[in-house]
């Protein structure tokens, strides 16, 4: 006979969705379940611990760079839960409702981050962190999953079908970003004068569309009629999810919450961390926000490249970059163009170039569909 908890809880295997008719007794075991599961997903959940005095600090206005430091270490949990829940829900609802899932939510984090820093203004730090979020993906955590594969084998093989048209788009992508920083600079070369900041703004908004439209077809043609050059026949079967769909919705839900809320604390003291520690914006955007938005990337594909499943992580890298590229940019260009705040792709001299720069070493090094430990070293060393 089955136990109390099972009657609650469901079967043991697979994750555990309650019953449809619920008895009101049961709900604390079911949330118990549930705040258990979560909690055990992850070693980072011991920072979840912070997320309160982090609060504290910003709204009793404690030193600037405490109030920086805390938030941006409770804001690395709710990162994980938030890509953890995700990945659950995803697992419930089907393979194409869970990609496109996968596909909006991938960088929930850098859009939450930049919507707050674009409400107060921040293009600065916007700007950089879309920028620092391409740059951690194809040179830091690309290079280290070249370094990790190749440390086992002389050579590390990968699809060079999938790598051709990921490599492509993201060439393409780079430019349509690069496009309005170029025209501005050429303006301002020809005119010996500031090019109009109204056509640079409009240039933008075009730009985002276009970008905002080609993202679409991209999922169109990954997850309906191009599926199977994406497909990985040396894939692992998924994990039945842990949680049911009710119970990943409420956690994306709360982890939705505290990112909002923890990176409006963490944008707010973003002028004192720099005026206490003399560190620039550019270094803020460039190296500090990619950490938090990209530390699951990086753990999940490190940890698929010691499997030498490179297909799958090379994957999850070019994804998250295209993400960032055609999703996420424009779409923070688009939500300033609607809330009247003027956010445009005029990204400065310094940006356009190593962005330029890094996606043709990338492109280059990836198209031969094989790679090593060296060809990784040059990656993270630049």
């Amino acid at each position: 006979m089955a136990s109390v908890q099972e009657q609650a809880l469901g079967p043991s295997n697979g994750y555990r969705s309650p019953p449809p008719h619920l008895h009101w007794a049961k709900i604390p075991q079911y949330l118990s379940h549930t705040i258990k599961t979560t909690l055990l997903c992850s070693s980072a959940n011991y920072f979840l611990a912070l997320v309160p005095p982090a609060i504290v600090a910003a709204e009793f206005k404690w030193n600037p760079v405490a109030v920086f430091l805390l938030n941006f270490l409770a804001i690395l949990p709710l990162a994980e839960l938030l890509s953890w829940s995700t990945e659950q829900l995803a697992g419930s609802v089907g393979q194409t409702l869970g990609g496109l899932l996968n596909a909006t939510m991938g960088n929930a984090v850098e859009m939450i981050v930049g919507i707050t820093a674009l409400r107060q203004e921040q293009f600065s730090i916007v700007q950089s962190s879309m920028i620092g979020s391409i740059l951690s993906s194809i040179l830091l955590i690309l290079g280290s999953c070249f370094f990790t594969a190749g440390y086992k084998e002389k050579v590390v093989n990968f699809n060079v079908d999938l790598i051709g048209v990921m490599s492509s788009l993201m060439i393409v992508s780079a430019a349509s970003l690069i496009i309005p920083s170029a025209s501005y600079f050429a303006d301002l070369s020809a005119q010996g004068m500031e090019s109009s900041n109204d056509y640079i703004l409009t240039l933008s908004h075009i730009a985002a569309i276009i970008l905002f439209s080609f993202y679409v077809v991209y999922l169109v043609f990954q997850l309906r009629t191009h599926a199977d050059i994406f497909a990985d026949p040396e894939a692992e079967e998924p994990e039945s999810p842990a949680l049911d769909p009710w119970a990943a919705s409420l956690i994306l839900l709360a982890a939705t919450v505290g990112v909002s809320v923890c990176s409006d604390c963490l944008v707010d003291s973003v002028d004192g961390f720099v005026e206490k520690l003399g560190v620039s914006r550019a270094f803020i955007g460039l190296i500090i926000v990619p950490i938090v938005g990209n530390a699951g990337e990086f753990v999940a594909t490190i940890h698929q490249a010691r499997k030498n499943n490179m297909n799958f992580a090379i994957k999850l890298i070019v994804e998250s970059t295209l993400q960032i590229a055609l999703f996420v940019t424009p779409f923070l260009v688009i939500v300033g163009w609607i809330i009247g705040k003027n956010m445009s792709l005029r990204f400065d001299t310094f940006q356009t170039t190593v962005l330029s720069m890094a996606v043709i070493v990338v492109s280059c090094l990836i198209r031969d569909g094989r790679s090593n430990y060296f060809e990784g070293f040059l990656l993270v060393s630049t």
